[in-house]
């Protein structure tokens, strides 16, 4: 009927969608997601997200107290370093005394091929995801390395650290025949940090090929029902286009056609949940780290989308 037609409601804006999130962080995040969503969206300071940051850094100078909500307990673990430099990042602050302590950390810790594992053993037990075992000798990962290792070759900063770390992530990168998705996307973080351009370039065009052929990303999200789930991944854990290039000039943004990376990025916007925040598709193992990670992923949602143009600029860099 034409009444009808004449009241349905429009579709949300991007500024409502913004606007929703905000309140979801609000409502849920810990203060750092709360300090983040304000600097990035909202024009607020960088000092109240350091300062917030800061309360996760170790006396060992590396980061601990699950930063990364996957990892309990006070423990100093490759995956929060990984966290901790992203905020870093987006602050524009990677850099200083902080990452001479927390590349001196690192290099203590490091598996004997140079590299960082998932996780190091604790002293002591603390909880973890079941997805993340706790090894008493773990190898060294690209999964914590590559990501670590990218974003300080980004931010510029050199340390002996990274020679051996880095080698690690080229020979690891470059041998990849069999993977999975989370692996991959470490593998991008890695080159797209890695100060090599052409050799990055190179085994981007390879890694790529690999996810095509592999069908390691869900390339129509309208099908994804249908798409062969990653021995061990919770059901309905899948990636998607953006997964691997989380802004436009990621090397990885040439793996997908415009048309696929509009769908992905269509799906995306519409995957915010009534409360305004979006869903977290890993395994869910605790009720805290299931709480704490949804702010995170809505975050990185609403990051992404404004890489792409799809939520307006704000007055964060």
């Amino acid at each position: 009927m034409p009444g009808d037609e004449a009241s349905a409601p429009s579709p949300p804006t991007a500024a409502t969608a913004l606007a929703r999130a905000e309140e979801f962080v609000w409502l849920t995040a810990r203060v750092l997601e709360q300090r983040r969503f304000a600097f990035h969206f909202l024009g607020g300071d960088a000092d109240p997200v350091d300062t917030a940051l800061g309360s996760y850094l170790g006396g060992d100078g590396g980061y601990g107290h699950a930063l990364d909500p996957d990892l309990r307990g006070p423990l100093s673990q490759p995956l929060h370093t990984a966290y901790a430099l992203r905020v870093l990042d987006g602050l524009g602050r990677c850099a200083g005394q902080r990452i001479e302590r927390l590349c001196g950390h690192l290099t203590r810790v490091s598996t004997p091929d140079g590299a960082l594992p998932v996780v190091f053993p604790a002293p002591r037990g603390y909880p973890a995801a079941p997805y993340h075992p706790v090894l008493d000798n773990p190898p060294g990962a690209l999964l914590t390395t590559g990501p670590i290792v990218g974003v300080l070759h980004r931010n510029r900063v050199w340390h002996a650290w990274l020679f051996r770390a880095t080698e690690f992530c080229w020979e690891r990168v470059e041998t990849l025949r069999h993977s999975h998705p989370y692996e991959i996307q470490s593998a991008v973080a890695f080159l797209d940090g890695a100060p090599d351009r052409a050799r990055a370039t190179a085994a981007a065009d390879r890694l790529g090929r690999l996810v095509r052929e592999r069908n390691l990303a869900v390339l129509d999200p309208g099908r994804r029902a249908g798409h062969l789930l990653t021995p061990g991944y919770a059901p309905g854990e899948q990636l998607f286009a953006y997964d691997f290039a989380r802004r436009p000039e990621s090397l990885a943004r040439s793996w997908f056609t415009d048309e696929e990376m509009a769908r992905a990025l269509d799906f995306l916007a519409a995957e915010q949940q009534p409360d305004g925040g979006w869903p977290v598709r890993r395994r869910a193992w605790a009720p805290g780290s299931s709480l704490e990670r949804r702010p995170i992923a809505t975050l990185e949602a609403l990051l992404t989308l404004r890489a792409y143009g799809r939520l307006p600029a704000g007055a964060a860099p």
